[in-house]
């Protein structure tokens, strides 16, 4: 399986390419610029030469046309971006990292989109994709170097159980990752703001805290529940 990262570039993506391709997954680094992620590729492989890491670069659609895609862009280039490739993801599962925050001040603030969360926006325009919400709470700095402990549960969240399914097998082939069905697309919206409380204790007390729930058995399979349609 090939893993597309739309806006691959940016920390959170930049991040999530080197622990996929840690895990032995091949990924494709997507940016408006071509040469961007191809330098970015580079550099990853650079950085870190005692790993083979199956990472390498390209334009947007270049990475749209992978197996599984995930949307890492800024929030407000998110719906942009996949209206520009809608025929590249139609019929396939995009996963949505994006948070819609903004500073004001000393404050982290969750701002709400138009559909209550940029996952849901991003389905609204890709409706023949399978999206979920996922990888929200994770911090990019820890994710970007493997010499650091990555130790996070990550909430995952879909209309559509296949998207569900691959979603959570995708984060758990990170090492140090434990997916967690989260219900269904709605639930986008409160996982989405929690990350202003995330990055404000991070800020407040100089750390790159991430999210960890007690109290459940570790068992991170897909739970029946009729909340997710067959897809």
């Amino acid at each position: 399986m090939r893993v597309g990262i739309l806006g691959g570039t940016g920390p959170l993506g930049r991040g999530l390419a080197l622990r996929l391709a840690a895990g032995g997954t091949a990924v494709t680094i997507g940016s408006r610029q071509p040469e961007r992620a191809a330098s970015v590729a580079a550099e990853i492989g650079e950085a870190w030469p005692d790993h083979d890491l199956a990472v390498d670069g390209a334009g947007n659609a270049g990475a749209a046309d992978a197996d599984v895609v995930v949307m890492a862009t800024p929030w407000e280039a998110a719906v942009p971006t996949v209206e520009e490739l809608a025929d590249h993801l139609r019929g396939k599962v995009v996963i949505c990292v994006a948070n819609a925050l903004v500073r004001e001040g000393g404050e982290m603030l969750a701002l709400i989109p138009p559909r209550g969360s940029v996952a849901a926006s991003v389905q609204a325009h890709l409706p023949d994709a399978l999206v979920a919400a996922a990888g929200h709470h994770l911090p990019a700095p820890v994710l970007g170097d493997l010499r650091r402990t990555l130790v996070a549960d990550v909430l995952v969240c879909s209309d559509h159980r296949r998207a569900t399914e691959k979603t959570m097998d995708l984060m758990g082939r990170i090492a140090g990752l434990r997916p967690l069905d989260a219900g269904g697309l709605a639930q986008a919206a409160a996982i989405e703001a929690f990350t202003a409380v995330l990055v404000g204790l991070n800020i407040r007390y100089k750390a790159q805290s991430s999210l960890g729930l007690t109290g459940l058995d570790g068992n991170s399979r897909v739970p029946a529940r009729a909340a997710v349609p067959p897809s």
